[in-house]
């Protein structure tokens, strides 16, 4: 068996990938001279089923019980053992998380929003308290529904930091670099 080849940790980053050094092996970027800012994040995800099944959950009456409720405290701790997930992530201090539902006739949307006070931003807990908190509404509806969907995962809008602030429709705060 050949022997993994260890490379010692350089702070440089491979062709603009700041998540990799330049031998192409994985690193945790360097944020210690960024700015402490507010920044919020907010994610989605969506859960598809029937509209029996939609009534079902919205009246609290699936057979595991109020589904809406587990799936919001899933999120919320969900956003907070990110790092533990996703391992480039940085440990972050969270000072707030709401995970919210909108229910329309034959599915969930699910809004998850992230706040620190921190170096860097939030996004990848957003869209972890919103992919958790979806996976927990399929659990609930899943032996009522065991073809339901998950599906449009994605971030919404996030502010704060050195990029500034931006929204799904593309607006942004931040002038264009050089402009």
């Amino acid at each position: 068996m050949d022997a993994v080849k260890q490379t010692p940790a350089t702070t440089e980053h491979s062709g603009g990938l700041t998540h990799l050094r330049q031998d192409g092996t994985a690193q945790m970027v360097d944020v210690s001279e960024k700015a402490v800012t507010t920044r919020v994040a907010t994610a989605t995800a969506t859960v598809r089923s029937t509209p029996n099944v939609l009534a079902l959950l919205g009246a609290g009456e699936l057979p595991k019980g109020d589904a809406l409720a587990v799936a919001r405290v899933a999120g919320i701790m969900a956003a907070k053992k990110t790092p533990e997930l996703i391992p480039l992530c940085h440990p972050l201090p969270i000072s707030k998380v709401t995970v919210d539902f909108e229910l329309g006739t034959d599915s969930v949307d699910i809004l998850a929003t992230v706040k620190t006070r921190g170096v860097t931003g939030v996004e990848m807990e957003a869209l972890t308290a919103a992919s958790v908190a979806a996976l927990s509404v399929y659990d609930m509806i899943k032996a009522v529904d065991k073809h339901a969907v998950l599906t449009d995962i994605r971030v919404l809008a996030k502010s704060g930091g050195k990029s500034g602030d931006w929204d799904i429709s593309g607006a942004s705060t931040v002038e264009e670099a050089g402009a």
